[in-house]
């Protein structure tokens, strides 16, 4: 029975080392199979590093432009605060020209009468105006009309040289 032992322990032995020749095997094709894995998982963390740059750099230029729009979106609010002032005071101006215009249609209308009044003797006294003138111009024309008889009659009624050559 000792053999049996002996040859149950030779098999045992050999049993263990076919199995740590299979787990060496294994391990062997699973180190090229991590190796392998490794330098994909590198070059991902390569490519990750380069997104990340970009995405901090696209994040940079987001946020400027974020910044440029809101103080472009603040200019233009005053702008448009300045549009709308510009557009009350036009309405404020027309309000006020209405009741300007009503204004003076009330007292165009409550002094009717007085301003056709005015208008009837301005007329009555262009009338007389145009008349004076008109006299004025025919006195000038009769006054010159006679300058111009006692001319004539000055150059016929010249004297004769009493003295000087006979002829």
């Amino acid at each position: 029975m000792e053999v049996i032992l002996y040859i149950a322990a030779i098999i045992a032995a050999i049993g263990f080392l076919i199995l740590c020749v299979s787990v060496g095997m294994t391990l062997f094709s699973l180190k090229s199979i991590l190796n392998s894995l490794a330098g994909t998982l590198s070059g991902i963390e390569g490519q990750m590093e380069g997104i990340t740059r970009e995405t901090t750099s696209l994040l940079t230029k987001t946020n400027s432009l974020a910044d440029d729009i809101q103080h472009k979106s603040e200019q233009l609010n005053s702008v448009v605060q300045a549009v709308k002032g510009i557009g009350d005071s036009v309405n404020g101006l027309n309000n006020s020209v209405q009741q300007i215009t009503s204004s003076v249609s009330k007292s165009v209308e409550q002094n009717e009468e007085k301003i056709a009044q005015v208008v009837q003797w301005s007329n009555v006294a262009m009338g007389i105006a145009d008349k004076w003138k008109k006299r004025k111009i025919i006195e000038q024309e009769s006054v010159s009309e006679d300058a111009y008889a006692f001319e004539t009659v000055q150059v016929e009624e010249k004297p004769k040289r009493k003295w000087g050559r006979k002829k």
